[in-house]
């Protein structure tokens, strides 16, 4: 695929400087970039890159001088980073949804439907009464189980198992591995010690523009009629695990290992880092940012908090806390030292009753 820099500076509403008709074929870093290739400068510091860059042509700020000659092009914007992630977003589509048609050997069962621009990848399962939107691109060895709605432009990647009833919106990204609609944790401790299995009956609702990331589990919901929510735009990375009846917020963002307990319900708009640990039955303020391997256990949480440290506090706090935490041998060693000072002062002057 090839585009010309006029059209590249048409899509990101830029102003080109150079030779608009020259082609691009690839997004590239600027220290790295090659003839056909198109970067951007964002950060100051590379701007000395420009001036030796093979790229065609490099996106930057509106009002970037250069101080020596350029062998590229300029297209000029308001903001060079996030012009050029609207770039790679476009290419990402482009790339994303190239294939058409179905592949065999494939299967889609009894009044199951499929929108237009279908792509269907070898060894791929649709199970019965399934709804499928226009332009959705399911990949090799992807499972759907009955009764599932996907919605249009969805990219489902290989591997990906999808249980009966799951409902999934628009413009999602489901990379491969990933699990949603499996069983939640739930079982009945017996008198004989024995633990019995409580069936999971629910089903899971992603929402419009939700990303998964590879291998994430996303569990139902207990009881028939209720659901695991993931609301609209949320990003979630690889390796995560959701449980039942848990919902997470619209635009809300979590990071690899994360896990969250049953019947939780995480704000909107948050930032959950790595290894995050989350307990059941909470609600969570909205805005939240929790530094990596958190555990949060109770919901008194307030809009815009940033929490740090298991069970997690406030940032500051956990500063101040672990400033002291990290002098702990120190300040036993000290404390040991005075011990044994006052035990000499003892034994040469003792205590007079």
């Amino acid at each position: 695929m090839e585009f010309t820099v006029n059209q590249i500076a048409g899509l990101l509403g830029g102003k080109v400087q150079g030779d608009g008709n020259e082609k691009i074929n690839m997004l590239a870093k600027i220290q790295d970039a090659k003839k056909g290739q198109i970067a951007f400068l964002s950060n100051p510091k590379y701007e000395q890159f420009i001036y030796t860059t093979n790229a065609t042509a490099v996106i930057v700020k509106n009002d970037f001088v250069p101080k020596k000659d350029l062998a590229c092009a300029l297209i000029l914007v308001q903001d060079p980073y996030s012009s050029f992630t609207a770039l790679l977003e476009e290419y990402h589509k482009l790339i994303s949804f190239q294939k058409t048609g179905v592949e065999q050997p494939s299967f889609i069962g009894e009044k199951s439907t499929t929108g237009a621009g279908i792509y269907r990848g070898a060894f791929s399962y649709i199970g019965n009464n399934v709804a499928i939107g226009v332009n959705v691109k399911i990949y090799p060895n992807v499972f759907i189980g009955d009764d599932c709605v996907i919605g249009d432009h969805t990219v489902i990647h290989a591997g990906v198992k999808i249980y009966a009833g799951t409902k999934i919106g628009n413009h999602c990204l489901i990379h491969a591995g990933t699990v949603i609609g499996s069983d939640g944790f739930g079982f009945a401790p017996q008198a004989d010690g024995t633990y019995k299995t409580i069936p999971q009956l629910g089903n899971v609702i992603v929402e419009d523009h939700v990303a998964i990331g590879a291998n994430t589990v996303i569990d139902c919901a207990t009881m028939m009629g209720d659901a695991t929510i993931i609301r609209q735009g949320v990003k979630l990375d690889n390796l995560i695990q959701i449980a039942h009846n848990v919902e997470i917020g619209k635009n809300t963002v979590i990071a690899a290992q994360a896990g969250v307990a049953g019947s939780t319900k995480v704000g909107e708009s948050s930032i959950i880092g790595g290894q995050v640990g989350i307990g059941g039955h909470l609600v969570l303020a909205n805005n939240l940012s929790v530094g990596a391997q958190s555990g949060i256990g109770k919901t008194n949480t307030q809009p815009g908090e940033k929490l740090m440290g298991s069970p997690a506090i406030g940032l500051t706090e956990y500063y101040r806390a672990y400033a002291v935490f990290k002098n702990l041998p120190d300040i036993a060693h000290r404390l040991k030292e005075l011990e044994r000072k006052m035990a000499e002062l003892v034994r040469k002057e003792p205590i007079q009753s």
